[in-house]
């Protein structure tokens, strides 16, 4: 059963701070930013010098898999378990082995639109990759792509433009939900039977922060992780919103920019923190939604 086919709006400040259920859980990484888990439920983070991790939660160790070069922002994951993310520093999408670390470039845009703030990754069911590329601080000339699964590349949507961050595709797929950082908030624009963009609409507000990324639970709630303050708000399927963790002293929660469901029953939400070396996670009583883990042969 899919979420409501309405907007979530004015997203409140709860009455209940949940940051005391969030632990460290692995320590040491270079500043991560993305993270993901593959479809067994292992999680992968990135670095700002191009490091790709692989976290093991259980003993809470990482070990260095991959090295793209440059500055590592979202991830996503295949069924072979490369690893897509999105590279700022090289202003391109990289698909990174997990075998041998060997990393090729997935997509650098097209030709009338070379990328330039490659941000985050998603999956559809098909194979197809979206994903976003920010363009400039308060530019709003944000972009939105499409890699198909023989790896060609579209401009897909030029509607959410104030800055196009962290996406999500809902449970049914007839939406792909963007953070839309400089608006504040996250918009969400329909996907036409032919696979084309539709309407744009804002779906969250969120005044006075900057969010960064979003992750569906299995019952349609949306997380977001917001860059500034360093907070995780949500939003159900009802209606109902609330600010569920705060961390004023950016310890625990250091501007948790991207979030993922890990483990295998995908309980356990993992935050990233950007401002400092660790992944923090925390058993909110939910499970992520699915994800999609294409098996592509190019």
């Amino acid at each position: 059963m899919g979420i409501a086919k309405r907007p979530f709006r004015h997203l409140k400040r709860g009455s209940m701070n949940r940051l005391g259920d969030f632990v460290v859980l692995v320590d040491g990484l270079d500043h991560p930013e993305g993270v993901a888990a593959s479809a067994d439920g292992t999680l992968y983070a990135g670095g700002e010098a191009g490091q790709i991790y692989q976290v093991d939660i259980e003993d809470e160790s990482f070990q260095q898999i991959g090295d793209t070069g440059g500055f590592v922002l979202g991830l996503a994951l295949d069924a072979r378990g490369n690893i897509y993310t999105c590279d700022l520093k090289r202003k391109e999408v990289i698909r990174v082995s997990p075998g041998d670390g060997e990393s090729i470039v997935y997509s650098k845009g097209t030709s009338e639109n070379p990328t330039r703030t490659p941000n985050w990754p998603v999956f559809d069911r098909a194979g197809n990759l979206y994903f976003s590329d920010s363009g400039t601080w308060k530019g709003s000339d944000g972009l939105i792509f499409k890699v198909d699964a023989s790896g060609n590349t579209k401009l897909w949507s030029q509607a959410a433009v104030r800055f196009p961050n962290g996406m999500a595709l809902n449970p049914d797929e007839d939406y792909l939900y963007v953070v839309e950082s400089n608006l504040p908030g996250v918009s969400r624009i329909s996907i036409n039977s032919d696979g084309s963009a539709g309407k744009c609409e804002v779906a969250v507000e969120l005044p006075g922060t900057v969010p960064d990324g979003i992750a569906f639970a299995e019952d349609g709630t949306l997380y977001v992780g917001c860059y500034s303050p360093s907070r995780i708000y949500a939003a159900s399927p009802g209606g109902k919103s609330e600010m569920v963790a705060e961390d004023p002293e950016h310890v625990m929660l250091s501007s948790p920019c991207n979030l993922s469901f890990a483990g295998p029953q995908r309980d356990l939400l993992v935050t990233s923190s950007l401002g400092r070396w660790h992944l923090s996670g925390a058993r909110l009583g939910v499970r992520g939604a699915a994800l999609n883990y294409p098996d592509l042969d190019h």
